[in-house]
């Protein structure tokens, strides 16, 4: 019987881990072969590309580029541009480059390991550049004062989205999808509690579902909003800018409450989210929860540069 107990411990425990991947993704294992890799697993066969270069793949970067607001090539009917081909032109080394100034890279506009990296990690499907009039390198500065009252400046990274939509009430009701998860309701509800404890904000769950300001659910692939998101480990989840309201949940993706090893925290993505639902766009500071991606097993909380975002987004 004394033997009985620990294993009848751990096998509880090892059920209480795996709770909440059961909840949120298909827990069949793919057979020999037959997983299939990341949407942004194609950057890194690209590593090591440079401009006046033709390969194969270039045009699926283009693309990628595109999507998060980096890469646009001018619209002309008597002009021949490289933008459905594999050429490495002038226009995709300038949007490499912007992308590597965004992300603190070595600007050199080639695809070299550092930038490689930093592509394939999942991330938010919103778009770090917005019509090109918003970018993750405007810092802006604080103004600070020690113990010993001597002034200091400091720089922050956090963006708005173009012409700074705001929300003109700060109590807002949000709802769920009548599929949502408990534990997934759950971890929402912690994100809003932390963005209201550093704001003037206040959120309230409501039934009503089709009323509410902020609507939350999980889809896949195509679902209708114009965004289609790309099955695991790429596009993790999506919102828009006040007041729109919607907050949708990549439901490939393997979900999990708290840090497990291989899922994305429900509560993490969701304080990202609930950030652009305000009103803030991306920050360039890793740490931030407003950064655009995060690896699989991490957890993050709101960080200084978010707080003085909000902030100074709404004048409190």
């Amino acid at each position: 019987m004394a033997t009985i107990i620990p294993k009848l411990f751990s096998f509880i425990s090892l059920l209480v881990l795996l709770l909440p991947l059961l909840a949120y993704a298909k827990v069949e294992e793919p057979k020999k072969g037959d997983k299939k890799p990341s949407p942004f697993e194609f950057i890194k066969h690209l590593q090591g590309c440079h401009k006046g270069e033709k390969v194969k793949g270039l045009n699926e970067l283009k693309k990628y580029l595109n999507k998060f607001g980096y890469l646009n090539y001018p619209h002309s009917e008597n002009q021949t541009t490289h933008a459905h081909d594999d050429d490495f032109d002038n226009f995709l080394q300038s949007a490499i480059k912007t992308y590597q100034l965004n992300y603190h890279l070595n600007a050199t506009g080639n695809l070299d390991g550092p930038t490689v990296s930093k592509m394939v990690v999942p991330r938010c499907g919103v778009a770090d550049i917005i019509n090109g009039t918003s970018s993750m390198r405007a810092g802006k500065k604080r103004h600070h004062h020690d113990n010993d009252n001597t002034s200091f400046h400091t720089v922050s990274h956090y963006t708005f989205f173009d012409n700074n939509p705001r929300w003109a009430a700060f109590h807002l009701t949000y709802g769920f999808l009548s599929n949502t998860h408990p534990d997934a309701m759950g971890a929402v509800a912690r994100a809003f509690e932390k963005w209201a404890s550093v704001s003037h904000f206040t959120f309230t769950r409501t039934g009503d579902f089709a009323n509410a300001d902020i609507k939350i659910g999980f889809h896949r692939g195509d679902h209708g909003d114009g965004n289609p998101f790309d099955g695991r480990g790429g596009v993790l989840a999506h919102s828009w800018p006040p007041t729109d309201g919607r907050f949708h949940y990549d439901a490939d993706e393997v979900w999990s409450v708290g840090p497990v090893a291989n899922a994305f925290d429900l509560e993490t993505v969701a304080l990202h989210e609930i950030g652009h639902l305000l009103g803030l766009g991306h920050s360039s500071v890793q740490d931030a929860i407003m950064f655009s991606g995060i690896p699989p097993g991490v957890t993050k909380g709101l960080h200084g540069d978010d707080i003085d975002g909000i902030k100074a987004l709404y004048n409190v």
